[in-house]
């Protein structure tokens, strides 16, 4: 057994002092590293440069310890037990690494375990130190890890020891340790939890009852008979900050960074009433919360056990590539908010005007003319996780053009089969083809296994979808569910009125309040008028302009309108003519057309549950 103890040893500093202890090391001398990335985030994080300092102790005497890499290091050979104990720095308030402060403490295990090479599969034992002190003393543990002592029959734990039957399973349960509060609730006969840090109102009832609907709605979507959830329980680790929004998926939990005012507030709030109150349909803000809560719940199933075969086993030194992340992310991102209408937590009029923001998005993003989805999954390690300024000209995203692959998936093998199968046989098949065996699905399996549902040759659509740069016909499948999908012009427009005018990129603004060009469009009047990202507008037609005003002072002028800029790059005056273009980005608009009847039935058994409760 490979033994580990965590003590959040300053927490005003952020430091963790970790050890670990192997019993018997490797004759020549034991290797150990951290992971350089996270599964989940796909991105070559360097999570070692965090360790502070380091040093190896055999029997009581020292043992010289040497770096190797950017993430390993190599302890003389020595006669065990052989411990390390290091330093971890820990100040990344993200779902991704490890955070530590006064008020709580959090860490991923890819952060702060260092895996004994050779010993990967070899059982673990960690003990989770409360920090010294007696303002630590109403502290304590959430986290799906499993105590040595079964956590004393309690869902919330103390300080003690935990187990593990290998370094992967370590790895994958974050740990919240602080005084959160808690509420559970059983989906299907499972315990599920929820524990908040930070500051907060949330009405812990409504969040509980939503929870449990989308839960029960996914478990019975795999496993329709038996209505099994493939772990013992279930732990949501929210964070809450003033601004933010992120997930990250586990075996058996997800932590979740959110914003404040997306959690539904007690009674006293005008927005949303409480669950027992008889809750309203969710404001923007929670239906936001809600998406990512059920995108990371969803992932319990596809990418933590229906995972890529480039993912078994990870390589945790370097990266994995697959061309399926359109998969397991995109039709994940389908399936989020699928399982919330389905669920009856949002509306099917809602559900479709989530569906016309994602279409629109992908469809002004001139990257999708450049970068196939199985291109965008390949280079998720250098382009999608490390975006700059042209990322809109030269990059697809897996997600968002993913879930839209999803829905055109799952209504064609709905109209081809008259009904009788939908992508939901496709996850299922997938479930119990390959996570149930424990095996990965090769590339080219999934569009294999669609086929089949579909009773027809898929290969043109998954050659332009998936790995071309064609865009998808949504509006004949759409027609076949009592759906009509139009156009009208951009945000604020009314559909009869002239199209805006545009410059063709993104205004943000800087420290100044000034009018900063975030993102140029290719094709657009910035660019043609030698404009780039980063520059400041400080005129308009001879007029001063800022952030606030500029764009109304755009959309004042006629198409075709050609007007004097004045802008900073840098610290170099530059002045430019630009031709205002047509706005060219338009609003994409779902409606519910119940003519023919067969197209409303239709519709109903691709939004309505499949499976009673």
């Amino acid at each position: 057994m490979i033994r580990y103890t965590i003590l959040p040893k300053h927490p005003a500093a952020h430091i963790y002092e970790v050890t670990v202890t192997v019993e018997n090391p490797a004759a020549d001398g034991q290797r150990f590293m951290l992971p350089v990335w996270i599964p989940g985030s796909y991105m070559i994080r360097e999570f070692a440069r965090h360790i502070v300092s380091i040093h190896a102790f055999a029997k009581g005497a020292p043992v010289t310890c040497t770096k190797t890499d950017k993430s390993s290091w190599q302890c003389a050979p020595c006669a065990g037990p052989l411990t390390v104990i290091y330093e971890v720095y820990a100040w990344d308030l993200s779902v991704r690494a490890a955070h530590l402060d006064d008020s709580h403490g959090f860490f991923n295990g890819t952060s702060v375990f260092l895996l004994a090479e050779g010993f990967r599969e070899e059982a673990c034992e960690v003990e989770i130190k409360r920090p010294i002190g007696g303002q630590y003393a109403k502290w304590q543990i959430a986290s799906a890890l499993s105590a040595k002592s079964g956590a004393n029959g309690k869902p919330v734990k103390d300080f003690g020891f935990f187990v593990a039957n290998n370094y992967d399973e370590l790895i994958d349960h974050p740990v919240e340790m602080g005084t959160f509060i808690h509420a559970s609730f059983e989906a299907c006969g499972i315990p599920h939890h929820i524990a908040i840090t930070g500051r907060h109102r949330t009405d812990m009832a409504r969040l509980c009852t939503d929870f449990k609907k989308f839960c029960e709605a996914q478990i019975r979507l795999f496993e329709p008979e038996t209505a099994q959830a493939p772990m013992a329980a279930y732990w949501f680790l929210i964070m809450v900050v003033g601004d933010g929004f992120g997930g990250l998926e586990h075996r058996a939990s997800t932590a979740l960074l959110v914003s404040r005012d997306d959690l539904p507030v007690l009674s006293n709030s005008t927005t949303d009433a409480p669950a027992s109150a008889g809750a309203s349909q969710p404001a923007a803000g929670y239906r936001k919360l809600l998406s990512l809560a059920s995108h990371e719940y969803f992932h319990a199933w596809n990418v933590k056990r229906i995972l890529p075969a480039a993912f078994v086993p990870y390589d945790f030194a370097k990266e994995s590539y697959t061309r399926q992340l359109w998969f397991f992310e995109g039709i994940t991102d389908y399936y989020d908010d699928l399982m919330l209408v389905r669920s009856g937590i949002i509306t099917p009029l809602e559900y479709l005007e989530i569906d016309a923001e994602n279409i629109g998005r992908v469809l002004s993003q001139a990257g999708r003319t450049k970068q196939s989805v199985a291109e965008s999954s390949f280079d998720a390690w250098t382009k999608y996780y490390r975006q700059d300024e042209n990322a809109v000209n030269s990059i697809v995203s897996y997600y968002q053009k993913g879930a839209m692959i999803g829905l055109a998936l799952d209504l064609m093998i709905r109209d081809h089969s008259a009904g009788k199968k939908s992508l939901d046989d496709v996850m299922r098949a997938l479930w119990n083809r390959f996570a149930k065996p424990g095996r990965g699905v090769p590339e080219g399996e999934i569009e294999k296994i669609a086929t089949e549902m579909a009773g027809t040759d898929l290969s043109a659509f998954f050659a332009e979808a998936v790995y071309g740069t064609t865009d998808l016909d949504l509006a004949p499948l759409f027609a076949t569910v009592g759906v009509t999908l139009s156009w009208r012009p951009a945000v604020g427009t009314p559909a009869a009125s002239s199209p805006p005018a545009s410059i063709g990129a993104k205004i943000g603004a800087d420290s100044n309040g000034d009018a900063k060009l975030i993102q140029v469009f290719a094709g657009g009047a910035a660019l043609a008028a030698g404009l780039s990202a980063g520059d400041t507008i400080i005129a308009f037609d001879g007029l001063r302009v800022n952030a606030a005003n500029l764009e109304r002072r755009i959309k004042s002028y006629e198409v075709g309108s050609e007007l004097a800029v004045v802008a900073f790059r840098r610290d170099e005056l530059l002045t430019a003519t630009l031709r205002l273009q047509v706005q060219t980005n338009q609003t994409c608009v779902l409606t519910l057309n119940d003519t023919p009847a067969v197209a409303k039935t239709k519709r109903n058994a691709w939004l309505q549950p499949t499976i009673n409760s």
